[in-house]
């Protein structure tokens, strides 16, 4: 009997968005989810932005999501190993996931041998060609003193600012993109890039809110994770070889 265990993928949860109503219902279908996979999961990479927004002051983070939080936790005391990667809406973490899910925390894009494949990891923005704007912003963003002067604002006012800026993205407001073609997806682009260099087995990413599964040659394959706005997505490993899956529980209307 193969006792191989699983490793799971998944990605753009924007929990606190559009409300907290309809947030905490996708917040069920979350937890629903992770309490189906709790048996025979090894490891949870999460790929960034779970949260709609997330900033870490020294003494404070934001309001909400226990019952994921608690979730995550539950998990990994027994045993699952958490991966978080920052997204471009929780990219201020601080050490508290650290702390309190004992999760390992990655800003960029990360190699790792997983069931004897190659993978290359990541929450995907401001990757490939194109977006000057936004790496600019980005670049800002992440910086030191930018963290710094944020951390003086009043949490009460500095997360219904950050919260009130982030509502707009267009992810969020239903204004989802098409897919591109593989010519014009920057991530795409920026796969093939890493590819004709090094090679490996997948690439995975989310950012895009799309389910993606693109073969890039022969050998390699890049996959989006989709969301869990409208998808409900998620890519499952098991004996080396990776799928794209929708969650979708009895009883749930989409």
């Amino acid at each position: 009997m193969n006792n191989q265990k699983k490793i799971y993928f998944a990605s753009d949860m924007h929990f606190g968005a559009p409300d907290k109503v309809k947030s905490r219902q996708r917040e069920q279908i979350f937890i629903r989810w992770l309490d189906e996979i709790a048996g025979d999961a090894e490891k949870l990479f999460l790929l960034g932005d779970v949260f709609d927004f997330w900033f870490e002051y020294k003494k404070a983070v934001p309001m909400g999501f226990t019952r994921v939080l608690g979730k995550l936790a539950g998990l990994s005391d027994a045993g699952v190993r958490l991966h978080y990667f920052a997204g471009n809406h929780d990219l201020w973490l601080r050490g508290y996931l650290e702390e309190e899910l004992n999760a390992k925390i990655y800003h960029k894009p990360t190699v790792f041998t997983l069931q004897e494949k190659k993978f290359l990891i990541g929450h995907g923005d401001g990757l490939g060609p194109g977006d000057r704007s936004y790496k600019m912003m980005k670049k800002v963003f992440v910086h030191p003193v930018a963290r710094w002067l944020f951390r003086w604002i009043h949490p009460d006012w500095g997360i219904r600012l950050a919260q009130y800026l982030s509502l707009k993205n267009k992810y969020i407001s239903g204004e989802e993109l098409d897919f591109q073609g593989e010519d014009n997806e920057a991530l795409i682009m920026y796969c093939k890039e890493r590819l004709a260099r090094e090679h490996f087995d997948y690439f995975v990413f989310g950012h895009r809110h799309l389910m993606l599964e693109i073969p890039l040659n022969e050998e390699s394959v890049y996959i989006n994770t989709g969301d869990w706005i409208r998808h409900f997505s998620y890519a499952e490993l098991y004996e080396g070889k990776m799928a794209l899956k929708q969650f979708i529980p009895k009883g749930i209307v989409f």
